[in-house]
């Protein structure tokens, strides 16, 4: 049976692309192992070592990465048995290490990179607790979950638009009363709260990297009035504007 390419990044890292089984003499030691699918699905599970010669078959692209380097470079080692839907950004990263053709040292150095910019974004958004599981504590249906990680994907990249319940639910192929429920159940909070709380962190990053007036900074990120910006940032970091600002000039 024909193997999948081994293309070994570094001692500790090891990406496998294509179809068949991996050659497990490429495995780093202590290896954690994750599968990618069949990359069209919006999924990616641990795996075990046991999987190298069977279960990893089925996916087009494997991560192996040793424990300590888990450690020394994301301080975050993910749960053993652990299945996450994948945001769109992340299959289309899986999508483009896919898509490199041919075996020459260019085209591996291609695959290298790319393996290791998703490697990267996977442990950013486990990390940053965005990655949604499959299997949790939810009344969605894995469709429906998937829509709704792709609303949370919207309010992330659009949050400067004018975003509401009901065209959120129409842009992502759901009802209203299930987008609700489903930025209840998997992300514990509403579709305007999840605004706002981008709107704020920008607010926040520009009034520390930037000389914009605070009225300036609150019309960039989405406030009518000065006086419902300073509320509304005062609410979320228990200081007003002028003074988060001073702080920061201070620290």
């Amino acid at each position: 049976m024909t193997k999948k390419l081994s293309i070994r990044i570094s001692p500790e890292f090891t990406s496998f692309v294509g179809r068949g089984p991996c050659d497990a003499a490429f495995l780093p030691p202590d290896a954690l192992i994750f599968g990618f699918g069949d990359i069209g699905e919006p999924a990616v599970s641990m795996l075990l070592p046991g999987d190298i010669a069977g279960l990893a078959d089925d996916h087009l692209v494997v991560f192996a990465i040793s424990r300590a380097a888990c450690d020394r470079l994301f301080a975050l080692r993910p749960k053993a048995d652990g299945r996450w839907y994948l945001p769109a950004n992340l299959r289309g990263l899986g999508r483009a290490v896919v898509a490199v053709e041919g075996d020459s040292e260019v085209d591996n150095m291609l695959r290298s990179a790319r393996s290791q910019e998703l490697l990267c974004q996977l442990f950013a958004e486990l990390a940053a607790d965005r990655m949604v599981e499959v299997g949790g504590s939810t009344s969605l249906s894995e469709l429906d979950i998937t829509r709704v990680a792709a609303a949370h994907q919207l309010v992330n990249e659009k949050w400067q638009e004018k975003l509401t319940v009901g065209n959120v639910a129409r842009r992502c192929g759901l009802s209203k009363a299930k987008l609700t429920r489903g930025f209840r159940e998997l992300y514990q909070c509403s579709v305007a709260e999840a605004v706002s709380e981008r709107r704020l962190q920008r607010a926040r990053q520009l009034l520390a990297q930037s000389d914009l007036p605070i009225s300036s900074i609150g019309y960039n990120c989405g406030y009518m009035s000065n006086a419902s910006f300073t509320r509304a940032f005062a609410r979320r970091f228990g200081m007003a504007p002028t003074k988060m600002r001073g702080r920061e000039a201070t620290a």
